[in-house]
């Protein structure tokens, strides 16, 4: 906005003997015209040019007065001028600050009226906000309801309704997990539909976390400790902090294909579990899980894998990768176990291993040290083509079946102190081991 123009000095009035006075001036500086002209004119030697020059001199005289009498008055038409060009500019600006005025109290009234209007919009908002908020609440609660009842059909009938609610209000997806989840984590009866009922409140849950299907719902984590699960099928799905610790998994429980995020705790019992393929930068935490069936981790492409005093029937970790260290400690493998072209790109502790059958580690890649001290191996122990680019210790290992080293590069002599194998079979073992035999059952190791 301009600055104001600075007001204007006041109209100073001029006083009535000032114009008198002007007239005044003019008849005398007429009168003292005329009589120095007919002084000089008397000085005049002959009549008749005298009585010419005393013309002349009143003519003169009253030419003077006329001239000063006219410019006087053009003096005052200047002044009346000036004065009406004032009178002119100040009407101006008066109707233009009466034009701003207005302008100011049409935008104030504008103002007023758009702050009027946006209220009774907030207003109708927050209504409409709240008449939503309070039917959410009654589908919500009339939903709880129904998963509290004791017929089975109608507590199916209250998890597909929250499914609905969930689907149709994002906001309210975190607590519709919980929901379900708290659901599967309550004791399972033995009724068959009950049964049914579970299986259905799973697959709602691990239909919604799969990116290629339309009802995704991104970001949730699943709290699933204690619960009992039957053929748990979390395959393809994205998993973001799952915590199955403590959980009872009958059936196949698989997360094949599966990107896994954050942390998952999986100290769970599992019958059969499958990770083939699954990817993702998450921790994979299966410390003191027990699995009666088999594990495999095939082709899996994970950041590290901890599995301290985990027990497995049979594992399978073929084309494995794990970017960062990973542990074995304590855990037992009762059947066989292959690790057949795993990549251990981090460090692999396998420190009070129990393989109770065959140990394969054909063609596997140790990229950082590997520990296997004071690990048991019940049958075969086979490491034929096995790259060992890091540090490799085997101290106090116990091999009770044959060792195959056959092809195996190591780019550190191996650690193997104290260590003791079968001296019924055939060893193959890497160069610079030195091997003496104890008794007629027992060969030890000792490092040069």
């Amino acid at each position: 906005m301009s600055a104001p123009p600075p007001p204007e000095k006041p109209l100073r009035v001029m006083p009535w003997w000032l114009a008198l006075l002007g007239l005044l001036v003019a008849v005398l500086l007429g009168w003292l015209v005329l009589d120095l002209l007919l002084a000089e004119a008397d000085h005049a030697v002959q009549p008749d040019t005298r009585a010419t020059l005393r013309v002349d001199a009143i003519r003169t005289g009253l030419t003077v007065v006329a001239g000063t009498g006219g410019g006087l008055a053009l003096l005052l038409a200047a002044r009346r001028q000036w004065i009406n060009e004032r009178g002119q500019r100040h009407q101006e600006a008066v109707a233009a600050r009466d034009q701003a005025h207005r302008d100011r109290v049409q935008e104030h009234a504008e103002a007023v009226a758009d702050a009027g209007q946006r209220h009774q919009e907030r207003q109708a908002a927050a209504a409409d906000h709240d008449a939503a908020e309070r039917r959410l609440t009654e589908l919500y609660v009339r939903a709880i309801e129904l998963v509290g009842s004791d017929n089975p059909a109608v507590r199916l009938g209250g998890l597909h309704a929250l499914e609905r609610l969930g689907q149709d209000n994002p906001g309210q997806r975190p607590t519709i997990v919980a929901v379900l989840c708290a659901y599967l984590r309550m004791p399972a009866h033995g009724d068959s539909r009950e049964t049914e009922v579970r299986r259905t409140a799973q697959r709602m849950l691990t239909r919604h976390l799969r990116a290629d299907g339309g009802g995704w719902w991104p970001g949730i984590a699943l709290d699933l400790t204690g619960a009992r699960l039957d053929d748990f099928d979390a395959a393809g799905c994205t998993l973001v902090d799952l915590d199955l610790t403590g959980a009872v998994c009958t059936g196949t429980t698989s997360f094949a294909g599966a990107v896994a995020h954050g942390r998952l705790r999986l100290a769970a019992e599992f019958a059969d579990v499958v990770f083939d393929d699954l990817t993702g930068d998450a921790e994979v935490v299966l410390d003191d899980a027990r699995c009666t069936g088999r594990v495999s981790f095939d082709r899996a492409d994970l950041g590290a894998l901890s599995c301290r005093g985990a027990s497995f029937a049979e594992a399978s970790f073929h084309g494995a990768t794990l970017r960062q260290p990973s542990s074995f400690d304590r855990a037992r493998f009762a059947g066989s176990a292959t690790f057949r072209e795993a990549v251990f790109e981090g460090g692999l502790s396998m420190e009070h291993v129990t393989f109770e059958g065959y140990a394969g580690f054909h063609r596997t890649r140790f990229a950082d040290m590997a520990l296997f001290r004071w690990t048991e191996f019940g049958a075969e122990a086979w490491f034929e083509g096995a790259r060992f680019e890091g540090a490799a210790n085997f101290g106090r290992a116990v091999f009770h079946g044959r060792v195959r080293f056959e092809g195996a590069t190591l780019a550190r002599r191996p650690l193997v102190d104290q260590a003791r194998a079968s001296a019924s079979v055939t060893h193959v073992w890497p160069p610079d081991v030195t091997v003496g035999r104890r008794d007629d059952d027992w060969l030890v190791l000792t490092d040069p």
